[in-house]
C-alpha cells in the first residue's frame, strides 16, 4: 500500500475519520486557473471553487458530497465575442469497495454515473476538475445570437438552401399538388 499521496489533494481512505466531517475546500490560485484553463479549451477561468465533505456510507464505502462554483469565459460559437458562464452545482460521488466493473466490451452502463470504485486514495481535486469538464458548455452563445440560414453553391449553378438540402423537403408540396390533380 502506498502512503505516498497521488497529489498534493489527495486524501488517503484509511486516514479518513468515521465519526467527524472530512472537509474540504478547493479554490485554486491565478496560474493554477490558467493551467485548468488551457486544458479545458477555454479563454479564461476567473474563479473556481470546490466546497465539501467525504462521509462514510456503511462500513467501507464513502461519498464525496461538494458544492462546485465557476465563473468561465469562452467564444461564442457564432461571433466569437467572449461569453461568460457561471456553473453551480452539487456533485456527488460514492466510492465503493466492491464496485464492479464490466469486462465485456459491449456491456450496457450502468445509469449510476456518480460510482466509483474506492481506492486508497480519494482526490477532491480530481472530482472536481471532472465536473468541471462536464459542465462548461460545448457550444456557448451569447443571448439573442442565432446562426443565418447557410447557402450552398458552385460557380455557375442556383445557391442550395438548408431547405433544399433537406431530402423530403419537396414532399409535402407534391402530396398537395397531386390532391389538387385528383380533384
Amino acid at each position: 500500500m502506498s502512503r505516498t499521496p497521488p497529489s498534493k489533494t489527495a486524501l488517503r481512505v484509511a486516514d479518513l475519520s468515521q465519526t467527524t466531517d472530512n472537509s474540504f475546500s478547493l479554490r485554486p490560485d491565478a496560474p493554477k486557473l490558467a493551467e485548468i484553463a488551457a486544458t479545458l479549451d477555454i479563454s479564461t477561468l476567473r474563479k473556481l471553487s470546490f466546497v465539501g465533505r467525504i462521509v462514510p456510507m456503511g462500513g467501507k464505502d464513502w461519498q464525496l458530497e461538494a458544492r462546485l462554483g465557476a465563473t468561465v469565459v469562452q467564444p461564442c460559437v457564432i461571433t466569437l465575442e467572449s461569453v461568460t458562464t457561471r456553473i453551480d452545482a452539487d456533485i456527488n460521488r460514492r466510492f465503493v469497495h466492491d464496485f464492479s466493473d464490466p469486462d465485456e466490451p459491449e456491456v450496457e452502463m450502468p445509469e449510476d454515473e456518480s460510482t466509483e470504485r474506492l481506492g486508497q486514495w480519494i482526490d477532491p481535486a480530481q472530482v472536481m476538475l471532472e465536473a468541471l469538464t462536464l459542465r462548461v458548455p460545448d457550444y456557448p452563445r451569447k443571448d439573442d445570437v442565432e446562426l443565418g440560414q447557410m447557402v450552398y453553391t458552385k460557380p455557375g449553378e442556383a445557391p442550395m438552401t438548408d431547405e433544399d438540402a433537406r431530402p423530403f423537403a419537396g414532399l409535402a408540396d407534391l402530396k398537395d399538388k397531386l390532391k389538387k390533380d385528383a380533384h
